[in-house]
């Protein structure tokens, strides 16, 4: 056997418990302004209380994630930034170590979701910007993803209906800069496969426009009830009760529209001319995907 070898793995076996320097309360606990550097090469430098991460502080993760805001029994909670190694951002609410409430989220690409948040997650009402087109979703989401009322939003029209799981499904219309609309609806059609291809189920249904009538502009008023996001007030669950170590990724795919013809009737009687949004030419604006994000946390 190897004296290296032995040497090595008794070096190994010393644990590192962290340092720390700040304020302390009679009782010895951290209380008061600290900083600290955590066993796992984390660092936290701000407001402690009886022990605990509580008040305004800012905390560093050792693979570049930063956070600054408020904290509430080691738990984030109130108002806070997150910086992802990614180079993405929250600001916004936190309960209970959750991005909950009001919230803005950058993501790497550049497009941004301004909205209701709920246990990290898009919930409720929002709009999703993207950055490549500048086209605009502004409506109702249910876990993370587009459901219920929404109006999409391009450079010289939109789109206003249902959406089931991120894309739309069931009646609504097409508004143009023009000054007219264009009413139908989208339905669901069976996608064709080959023979040697497994069946599976589809993650989102694939829908196509189906026009019916064209008008003048005319008033549009959804409503969907939505679970609201909880006010950031009150207390977080106990911390010991929660795993320290959870990770939350989320990313969602938008599906690829079927194929649709706008068809406007010209001056004359009979005379037809044909319109293809550029969305529906394309098929690239209801398909550009949520971009992936990976939260982070620590816990001393």
């Amino acid at each position: 056997m190897s004296d290296i070898g032995s040497e090595e793995f008794e070096e190994e076996e010393i644990p590192d418990l962290g340092e720390y320097e700040g304020d302390r309360n009679d009782q010895g606990e951290r209380h008061g302004q600290g900083k600290a550097r955590l066993p796992n090469g984390d660092t936290y430098e701000g407001q402690y209380e009886k022990g605990r991460r509580n008040g305004q502080g800012t905390y560093r993760f050792k693979n570049g994630a930063r956070y600054i805001g408020e904290y509430y029994q080691n738990r984030k909670h109130g108002q806070g930034t997150f910086m992802y190694p990614d180079g993405s951002k929250y600001e916004g609410d936190w309960v209970d170590d959750q991005r909950q409430g009001q919230g803005v989220y950058t993501y790497p690409n550049g497009d941004t979701y301004s909205g209701d948040w709920l246990s990290h997650q898009r919930h409720g009402q929002g709009m999703y910007t993207y950055a490549d087109t500048g086209s605009k979703y502004i409506g109702t989401w249910v876990n993370g993803k587009q459901e219920g009322p929404g109006e999409l939003i391009h450079l010289s029209y939109r789109y206003q209906g249902k959406f089931v799981n991120n894309t739309p499904l069931g009646p609504g219309k097409f508004v143009f800069d023009i000054g007219c609309e264009q009413h139908g609806t989208y339905k669901q059609i069976e996608q064709e496969k080959d023979e040697d291809e497994e069946e599976e189920p589809l993650a989102a249904p694939v829908t196509q426009w189906r026009p019916e009538k064209i008008t003048g502009l005319t008033l549009w008023s959804p409503t969907a009830k939505v679970t609201p996001p909880a006010p950031v007030v009150g207390e977080p669950s106990d911390p010991e009760e929660v795993n320290e170590e959870a990770t939350v990724t989320e990313g969602y795919t938008l599906p690829v529209d079927g194929e649709a013809e706008l068809t406007i009737p010209g001056e004359s009687e009979g005379e037809t001319m044909l319109v293809q949004p550029e969305a529906l030419e394309e098929k690239t604006q209801l398909a550009s995907g949520f971009p992936e994000n990976e939260d982070i946390s620590a816990e001393e």
